[in-house]
């Protein structure tokens, strides 16, 4: 069968993986409403394109944090990607350089960011968790330093782990033959089984909860890298984030995955956009399917989005291939609807170009 949009992947993986897999992968936080609702908001905003304007030459290219990419679409930080096939986060860096994209890794990656690196060149980001050693994370910090990657991504939303059901029925697990690579040689590379989910148990014992804003001031006296603070969803925290010296924000809620009803990102995405009054970039992740949900986010005032589940879900699939099939889809969608709305190049793109439930309740039903 032939795959003709990033939502198919889902199924193969579904019949590939281990239910356990799977699930972790797949699953949100407690009912899933906001897990529905991250890709079901999209619905609710749709086009005002216009029309006669010549569309032969379009520019996808955008520039993050300085760095040139090839559009707007970058990849999140997912973990334990060796779960969803044996080259795990190799593959998916290869991906992403050919696509000439970001790639974000995860700090519970199965691959180490020295091995990452070894894949070749590439702009590439390292998500950071908190641990309660401190010394810990400036290790971390070093080696993604010393790595080459570019930027750190500070996840803020996590100071306890979010109940994901599937994960407690499944007695979620790292699988014996893996590790979280980059804590390999500091002791806390593997995770224990339990009458649990095994990384929520882990996250109680290691991750920090104390973490507040005076720990980026605190990042940024131990690294010059650029930090994005990844889980934002208010106009509040927005501010703080520009107060306390980020580089930009990332509007997420986790895939989901934490505290569930919270807003999908592609409804919280303007409330911070208008906060951060363009001081420091805002980007958006979570329900990204379609180039019309990345046309909808800069519309609304993103710099750029990412993409966590379609990755893992290709990878599983089809390993590095289908990663790269998934960003050149993305890429093919939203050049597509770029060309459809009138827009030659990213800085065309603006909010006249969509209407949205909470201007025009009218216009745009509840769909």
């Amino acid at each position: 069968m032939e795959i003709t949009n990033v939502s198919e992947y889902e199924a193969i993986a579904k019949q590939k993986l281990p239910k356990m897999v799977y699930d972790y992968y797949a699953s949100g936080a407690e009912d899933q409403w906001t897990l529905k609702e991250n890709q079901h908001a999209f619905s609710r905003i749709l086009f005002r394109p216009r029309v006669l304007i010549d569309v032969s030459k379009i520019d996808l290219r955008t520039t993050v944090l300085g760095f040139n990419i090839s559009m707007p679409i970058m990849i999140a930080p997912t973990a334990m990607q060796k779960m969803a096939h044996p080259e795990g986060e190799y593959a998916t860096a290869r991906a992403a350089a050919a696509a000439d994209t970001i790639m974000t890794l995860s700090s519970w990656a199965t691959s180490s960011v020295k091995e990452v690196a070894s894949t070749g060149p590439g702009i590439r980001f390292f998500q950071l968790y908190v641990y309660k050693d401190r010394s810990v994370v400036t290790q971390l910090v070093r080696r993604a330093e010393r790595a080459g990657f570019k930027a750190i991504v500070l996840t803020v939303d996590t100071p306890r782990l979010g109940r994901r059901e599937a994960d407690i029925k499944n007695r979620f697990v790292l699988p014996p033959n893996l590790t979280l690579k980059n804590f390999e040689d500091l002791d806390l590379g593997k995770m224990d089984k339990t009458n649990d989910s095994g990384l929520a148990s882990y996250v109680a014992g290691q991750v920090d909860q104390s973490l507040s804003w005076k720990d980026v001031k605190w990042l940024q006296t131990i690294t010059k890298l650029p930090i994005l603070v990844k889980g934002v969803i208010t106009a509040e925290d927005a501010r703080l984030a520009v107060q306390y010296g980020a580089a930009g924000i990332v509007v997420s809620n986790h895939g989901a995955r934490q505290l569930d009803y919270v807003p999908a990102t592609i409804m919280a995405l303007e409330e911070v956009v208008k906060a951060a009054q363009g001081r420091i970039p805002v980007f958006l992740d979570g329900g990204v399917r379609r180039g019309t949900d990345v046309f909808k986010a800069l519309a609304l005032g993103a710099s750029g989005v990412f993409i966590g589940r379609p990755v893992v879900f290709s990878l599983a699939a089809d390993g590095e291939a289908g990663v790269r099939k998934v960003l050149q889809m993305l890429h093919d969608e939203f050049e597509l609807t770029m060309a459809l709305s009138g827009c030659r190049s990213l800085k065309e793109i603006t909010r006249d170009h969509v209407v949205t439930e909470w201007d025009h309740p009218r216009i745009a039903p509840r769909l």
